[in-house]
C-alpha cells in the first residue's frame, strides 16, 4: 500500500492514476532486494554504529545514495504527461453514479470497472428528470388542465406521482376527445410558428414528427432523413392512392445545433435543409410529407414544439447516449417516442409500457461485436439500405457532393468511415418501426390512449424525484420545510 494525500491506495489503483507512457515500472533498489538476515544481531549492531563516530562522506557519494533511494519510473519523453482527471474524481469523490440505470451499468462494468471491484459501494444511480413545472404546467396550459380536472387538484404539479390516475381513465372517450382536442391546439400553435420562422406551410392534421436535439453522428439524425428519404423514394414509386392506404400525412420537424468545428455534423444539417427544399416543393407530394429544419433551436422553441409532437425520434445508437431529458419532456406531454435502448428510453419504456414505446435497433451489449464483425468485412448492408444511399447520389436533392457523408456509412476501416455509429445495420429495423408507427396513427382512438397513458407513466421523470435522491444517498442533507 501507498500513501497519497492521506488516502491510503494499492499500488495497482495508482497506475490508474498515474501512468508512465511507455509502460515503464519503478525498478526495486538494492536495498529492497535484499533479505532480511541477522535479525537478532539487529540490536547490536545498532548500539555499535551509536558508539562508532560519524564519518562524513562526500557530496557526490551523498548524491549517488538519494538518487539510489528515488523511484526510477523513466517516462518517454516524446508523449505528454497526463493525469487520468477522471480516475482521480472516482478517487477522491465519495460517491459515483450514472444518470440512468443502463449508463450506471456502463459506468460500473466497463468505464471504471477496476473502481468498481475495489470499491462497490460508491457507485449509485440515479437518473435524471425534468420539472414538470416548466414542461407541463408552463408551456402546456391546455393539457394542463385536463390533468387537473381528471386528477381531482392541481397537487400533481409538486406530487407527479398523482399524474398516474389518468391510468383510469385511458379508455374513457370524453377524455379522449378533450386530450385530442388540447393536442391540436398546440400543433396550431407549432404551424403558426413554422410559418413565422421557415416560411413552410403545415397541415395541422398531419402527424406532428419531432427530432429536436444537439447534432451529433451518434444521435443519428442521419438516421431519421435517410429514412425520409426512403419514405419519400417509395411514395414517388406509388399512385396517389397508394400512397393514402400506404402512408399517413407527415410533418418531420428537426432542430438543433452542430459544435462549431464539427464538420460532419454541418454536413447532416445541410442534407437535411436539401432534402427539405426538394420534398417541401414536390407538387406530386403535397401535404402527405413535409421536412422542416427549425432555425435557433433553443429551450424557448423547445417550449413550443413539444407540447404540439406526436412521435418523438430518441433513436442514438445504444450505449452511447448517458441518459437524455428531451425524451422525458416529450413524453410528460403525451408524444409517442420511437427509439433505441439506450439512456433513459429503457426507463421510460418501463414505465409508459412497452406497447406504448415504438422500439427498434440493436441493443447495447451487442456494439462492440457488431463493430468487429464490420472491421472483419462481415457486415452485409440491407437493399433497401444501398438503394437509398443511390438515390441521395443520383442528384435529386440537388448538386452538393454527398460523397464523403455516404462514404462514412461505407468501408470497412478507417477514420470517418465503416458506419461507426450502426446506421446501416439499424435502418432496416428502423423504416420497418416507422410503418407501425402510422399503422398506429390511423386509429385515432388508440394513439390517443398511448398518448394519456405516456403522461401518466412519465410521473418517475420528475427532477423533484432525483434531487430528493441526490440528497437523500450523496449530500446527506434534509429538506427544509418552507413556512
Amino acid at each position: 500500500m501507498r500513501i497519497i494525500d492521506n488516502i491510503e491506495l494499492p499500488a495497482s489503483v495508482l497506475e490508474l492514476l498515474v501512468k508512465p507512457q511507455n509502460g515503464s515500472v519503478m525498478t526495486p533498489t538494492v536495498e529492497d532486494e535484499a533479505p532480511n538476515k541477522n535479525e537478532p544481531l539487529e540490536e547490536k549492531e545498532s548500539s555499535e554504529a551509536l558508539e562508532k563516530p560519524v564519518e562524513l562522506k562526500d557530496e557526490t557519494e551523498v548524491l549517488s545514495v538519494e538518487q539510489k533511494q528515488q523511484p526510477d519510473f523513466k517516462p518517454d519523453p516524446n508523449q505528454p504527461k497526463a493525469i487520468r482527471m477522471a480516475n482521480l474524481c472516482v478517487v477522491g469523490g465519495h460517491a459515483v453514479n450514472g444518470v440512468a440505470e443502463i449508463h450506471s451499468e456502463i459506468v460500473k462494468n466497463d468505464v471504471f470497472n477496476d473502481f468498481y471491484q475495489l470499491w462497490p459501494e460508491k457507485f449509485q444511480n440515479k437518473t435524471n428528470g425534468v420539472t414538470p413545472r416548466r414542461w407541463i404546467r408552463f408551456c402546456n396550459p391546455a393539457l394542463s388542465k385536463i390533468i387537473t380536472k381528471w386528477t381531482g387538484s392541481d397537487d400533481w404539479i409538486l406530487k407527479t406521482e398523482k399524474l398516474a390516475v389518468l391510468k383510469r381513465f385511458a379508455d374513457n372517450l370524453e377524455l379522449q376527445s378533450e386530450w385530442r382536442e388540447a393536442k391540436r391546439i398546440n400543433k396550431m400553435k407549432v404551424a403558426d410558428f413554422l410559418k413565422e420562422k421557415t416560411g413552410y406551410l403545415v397541415n395541422p392534421d398531419a402527424m406532428f414528427d419531432v427530432q429536436v436535439k444537439r447534432i451529433h453522428e451518434y444521435k443519428r439524425q442521419l438516421l431519421n432523413i435517410l429514412g425520409i428519404v426512403y419514405r419519400y423514394k417509395k411514395m414517388k414509386e406509388m399512385t396517389p392512392e397508394e400512397r393514402a392506404v400506404r402512408y399517413v400525412p407527415r410533418v418531420c420537424i428537426f432542430g438543433g445545433k452542430a459544435f462549431s468545428t464539427y464538420v460532419q455534423a454541418k454536413r447532416i444539417v445541410k442534407f437535411i435543409t436539401d432534402v427539405a427544399a426538394t420534398v417541401n416543393n414536390d407538387p406530386e407530394i403535397g401535404d402527405l410529407l413535409k421536412v422542416v429544419f427549425v432555425p435557433d433551436y433553443n429551450v424557448s422553441v423547445a417550449e413550443v414544439l413539444i407540447p404540439g409532437s406526436e412521435l418523438s425520434q430518441h433513436i442514438s445508437t445504444a450505449g452511447m447516449e448517458a441518459s437524455g431529458t428531451s425524451n422525458m419532456k416529450f413524453a410528460m406531454n403525451g408524444c409517442m417516442l420511437i427509439g433505441t435502448l439506450d439512456g433513459a428510453n429503457v426507463e421510460i419504456r418501463e414505465e409508459v409500457g412497452e406497447h406504448n414505446f415504438f422500439l427498434f435497433g440493436v441493443e447495447a451489449h451487442e456494439v462492440a461485436g457488431l463493430r468487429k464483425e464490420r472491421a472483419e468485412g462481415k457486415f452485409v448492408p440491407d437493399p433497401r439500405f444501398e438503394e437509398v444511399k443511390e438515390f441521395v447520389r443520383s442528384g435529386v436533392f440537388g448538386t452538393y457532393n454527398y460523397d464523403v457523408l455516404m462514404g462514412s456509412l461505407e468501408g470497412n476501416e478507417g477514420y470517418g468511415r465503416a458506419d461507426y455509429f450502426l446506421v446501416g445495420k439499424d435502418f432496416p429495423s428502423y423504416i420497418e418501426c416507422q410503418e407501425k408507427v402510422d399503422e398506429a396513427y390511423r386509429d385515432q382512438k388508440k394513439w390517443t390512449r398511448m398518448s394519456i397513458l405516456n403522461t401518466a407513466g412519465s410521473y418517475k421523470f420528475s427532477s423533484d424525484r432525483t434531487i430528493h435522491q441526490y440528497a437523500r444517498d450523496i449530500w446527506g442533507i434534509e429538506p427544509a420545510i418552507l413556512p
